[in-house]
């Protein structure tokens, strides 16, 4: 019968599970040359069973020492097999794996100096065991014993070795899982362990670890939030070698899965994660073209609110998120990929991203999204016509903006928003987009007293040149007759309108067409204004004076004997003055001294200033009218012509009589409602 250790001795079997190492020691030399002599016989079978002695009576006993002698015959065992361990590596390994987590530190200690006698033997036959070793090892290097860990480091190294110069027989798939489970782990020493390992990983030429990027790319960007410096720089190092790999190699990263993770992190409170994210989203953008049109949205919520960052330390993620707004601009707008653009890319969901973004605090993400918005309508005038609804109501609120730059860039975009929209028959003015944009601008105004006073002239300027400056005022002209009945809001937009008329470049050619009132489109014009000039006297001057109607304004002068003068009516009348003598109105000081028209047109001119010049109190404005007619040759002895036929105003055809007729009435209009509105400040005094 044979011992009940066999095939150990029994002084073997006692000494292995010793208290005291030395003769422990002793027991596993002897166990080494016994296994060395049954290799070299082929005696595989007593090999197995001393193997099975090992796991089953010792390494599961309840006694530490026994354990411990265990692991030190096991790591004998492989030694005396050498190259031939590989036949036993799961029969070697197992039993030692399950001591790696034994409540006693000395056995954890003495299991990974076993583990790796074992794995120096093996080499690549412990391949297909390297997951459990993996995780065992996970945990190792968190041990709370400093021995412990040491010895896990150097298991570790061997380990990556191996797997280095076994990497055709190692399976990545299978690893795969465990890393990604690993990957979210918060002890220091874990992380750095799992950083190392994917480093290596990535570096091994026959191992394509961008293939499964998706994986475990969150997990590193988590990582990079971790305090320790050490695993900040090691997690950079590692994303940056991905990144490499990536560039020069683009195939076999899943572009689609792993973007959204990008666009995920590029909106992390953390600098470095962010700028990393958007780091690797401007690095896609260039390597896969179109292909990240259909996330478009997603990179608009990454990049627009890193617009605003002006501090010096967030500078380079400005710059970055720069690069990619202007490089998916270029995309959108690209010639050869119209058609394939437009089929990838979600219009709704973008718009919905930049509409979020346009009530956004920083001018410069503001600025982005409508220049966006432009571009869109742009490029896609037909697809964008569905979102104008929606878009004009949160347009018409950044226009109170207060930064003009955004104010001007918006009405860019209602501009094109019109223009995109228009029937083209401008003639009917009734269902025009002119109109219907024009009219919620009026209400604007008329609700927002700061923009009408701050912001209405720049905005009326700048729609003069994106649009046609002869349909704004048409519209404007026909809403505020037609449609407004506060006469007071009226008279105020009307002297907005007139003054930006006589002053502003942009309307040089409109100011040209007003000149010539026998031409029919302009005396069409001049009537369709005239309707809502006649809310403000002076106005209605001054755009006589400009379309050369100076028998008119001579005829409406004499009606100021039943205009209320007011400081306001005065400061009017003072402007206009400084006006006739500005280049503007050359002509008119011209027509002074012409005698064309038997000096009809002089005269009636001549009789219009003086009748200005006694409305005016002896002011400076006073002195510089009187100064200019004392200049004026003395028509007052030369009887005035009765054929008129040579003037402009007989030869546009208008019923200048009809105009004052309504100037008149309008005129009474403003005194009745002024009259009402005393009353009711009387009655309900401001509060203020």
């Amino acid at each position: 019968m044979d011992p009940p250790y066999a095939p150990l001795s029994e002084s073997c079997a006692k000494a292995l599970g010793d208290k005291v190492y030395d003769k422990r020691k002793v027991a596993s030399q002897e166990i080494e040359k016994m296994v060395m002599e049954f290799n070299n016989k082929n005696n595989s079978a007593q090999i197995r069973k001393l193997i099975e002695v090992l796991t089953n009576d010792y390494a599961t006993a309840r006694d530490a020492n026994r354990r411990k002698g265990a692991l030190i015959g096991l790591a004998a065992t492989g030694l005396g097999l050498g190259k031939d361990s590989d036949k036993y590596v799961n029969e070697l390994v197992m039993p030692i794996i399950n001591c790696l987590s034994d409540p006693d530190l000395r056995v954890r200690y003495f299991a990974c100096e076993s583990l790796y006698n074992v794995v120096k033997v093996s080499r690549a036959a412990i391949i297909p065991f390297f997951p459990e070793l993996f995780a065992a090892l996970s945990r190792l290097v968190t041990d709370s014993d400093q021995s412990v860990k040491d010895a896990s480091e150097l298991i570790d190294r061997l380990l990556k070795d191996i797997v280095t110069e076994s990497s055709q027989t190692f399976n990545l798939e299978s690893f795969i899982p465990l890393l990604r489970e690993r990957i979210y782990v918060k002890d220091e020493f874990a992380r750095q362990y799992v950083i190392s390992w994917i480093s290596i990983l990535n570096a091994v030429p026959d191992l394509d670890m961008v293939n499964y990027l998706t994986e475990i790319l969150d997990g590193l960007f988590v990582m990079l939030e971790d305090n320790t410096t050490e695993i900040q720089r090691m997690c950079e190092t590692t994303i940056s070698q991905f990144l490499r790999s990536i560039r020069n190699d683009s195939s076999s990263v899943r572009m689609e899965d792993t973007i959204n993770t990008l666009i995920t992190h590029a909106q992390s409170p953390n600098e470095l994660i962010k700028a990393t994210a958007i780091t690797w989203i401007r690095e896609f953008v260039q390597i896969f073209g179109p292909n990240v049109l259909p996330y478009a949205s997603g990179i608009f919520t990454a990049i627009l609110p890193c617009l605003e960052y002006n501090v010096e330390s967030k500078r380079s993620i400005k710059d970055c998120a720069v690069v990619v707004n202007n490089s998916m601009m270029q995309l959108v707008s690209s010639k050869e990929l119209k058609t394939q653009t437009a089929a990838k890319i979600d219009l709704r969901s973008i718009m919905d991203v930049l509409s979020q973004y346009l009530t956004h605090n920083s001018k410069d993400t503001k600025i982005a999204v409508l220049k966006w918005i432009h571009h869109l309508f742009t490029n896609f005038p037909n697809e964008m016509s569905e979102h104008a609804s929606n878009l004009n109501n949160n347009l018409m609120l950044t226009l109170a903006d207060n930064s003009d730059e955004v104010v001007l860039q918006s009405l860019s975009v209602l501009a094109e928003i019109v223009n995109s929209q228009d029937t083209k028959d401008l003639d009917d003015f009734n269902k025009s987009h002119y109109r219907k944009f024009l009219l919620s601008l009026l209400k604007l105004f008329s609700e927002e007293k700061l923009i009408l006073e701050n912001r209405a002239s720049l905005i009326i300027r700048k729609l003069c040149v994106l649009l046609n400056a002869e349909y704004i005022y048409r519209s404007f002209a026909e809403i505020l007759s037609e449609e407004v009945t506060n006469l007071k809001f009226a008279s105020t937009v009307v002297r907005l309108l007139n003054s930006i008329l006589l002053t502003s470049t942009e309307l040089f050619e409109l100011r040209n067409s007003l000149r010539n009132i026998s031409n029919d489109k302009s005396a069409n014009l001049f009537q369709c204004l005239y309707m809502s000039w006649a809310n403000c006297p002076v106005s209605t001057l001054s755009l006589c004076l400009l379309a050369q109607s100076y028998q008119h304004v001579s005829d409406l002068v004499i009606l100021f004997a039943d205009v209320e003068v007011t400081l306001e009516l005065l400061g009017e009348l003072d402007k206009l003055v400084q006006l006739i003598e500005s280049p503007i109105f050359a002509s008119l000081r011209l027509t002074l001294v012409s005698k064309a028209n038997n000096c009809t047109d002089a005269q009636h001119l001549a009789h219009a200033l003086f009748g200005i010049l006694m409305l005016l109190p002896q002011t400076e404005a006073f002195d510089t009218l009187r100064n200019r007619l004392q200049c004026v040759p003395n028509y007052w002895n030369t009887p005035i012509t009765t054929d008129h036929r040579d003037s402009l105003e007989h030869q546009s055809g208008i019923d200048f009589d009809a105009l004052k007729e309504h100037f008149i009435k309008l005129q009474k209009a403003h005194r009745e409602q002024r009259i009402v509105q005393r009353k009711r400040s009387v009655i309900t005094p401001d509060s203020n």
